[in-house]
């Protein structure tokens, strides 16, 4: 097996931090959201892939559970694999389809030619470690508006932290990553 399969097989899936939330509610924490990953692979859904394509194409369905509300958060990454890394390049949602429900299930076949990767993130990169893979990257999205994304992932758990800084101040994001573990 390849490191790209390897790696994808550990980020594929239906994942969520319900343990992670049932131990801060024991330390009386309730302000950190309930969140579920459906992490499902779609080189099945984009036509004219190149032939020689190493490249998975995946589809994050982020869901974020806080006060009774639930917010989805859907992208669109391309992994690729060189020298024993794997890539992460963010794409924006195919033209024509809806950003707030934007699903595997609801994704339309698009052409790979169409596809346009993002300008504002900056590719992650993940190197594996005894077995864990770590990695992300640090973007501007407008000259004050910084992400910043740290991940670890493991065939146990998939670690993330992600927080959003505007003019030095965090304005998204939380002390310590949210911890999914697979369904």
């Amino acid at each position: 097996m390849s490191v790209l399969q390897d790696f994808m097989e550990i980020l594929t899936g239906h994942f969520n931090n319900q343990e992670q939330i049932e131990a801060l509610q024991k330390q009386g924490i309730t302000d950190f959201p309930y969140a579920e990953h459906v992490n499902t692979a779609c080189n099945d859904k984009i036509t004219g892939l190149p032939q020689d394509f190493a490249g998975v194409f995946m589809v994050e369905e982020s869901y974020y559970t806080t006060n009774g509300k639930t917010h989805a958060s859907p992208h669109l990454f391309l992994f690729t694999e060189a020298e024993g890394e794997v890539t992460l390049t963010s794409y924006d949602i195919p033209a024509g389809q809806d950003k707030n429900t934007f699903s595997y299930a609801t994704m339309q076949l698009v052409a790979y030619a169409d596809l346009k990767a993002s300008t504002k993130f900056t590719p992650a990169v993940y190197r594996c470690k005894d077995g864990v893979w770590e990695g992300g990257s640090v973007s501007m999205f407008t000259p004050v508006l910084k992400f910043t994304l740290f991940e670890r992932f493991s065939a146990e758990k998939l670690e993330v932290s992600e927080s959003m800084e505007m003019n030095g101040k965090r304005t998204f994001g939380f002390d310590e990553p949210i911890v999914y573990k697979r369904k």
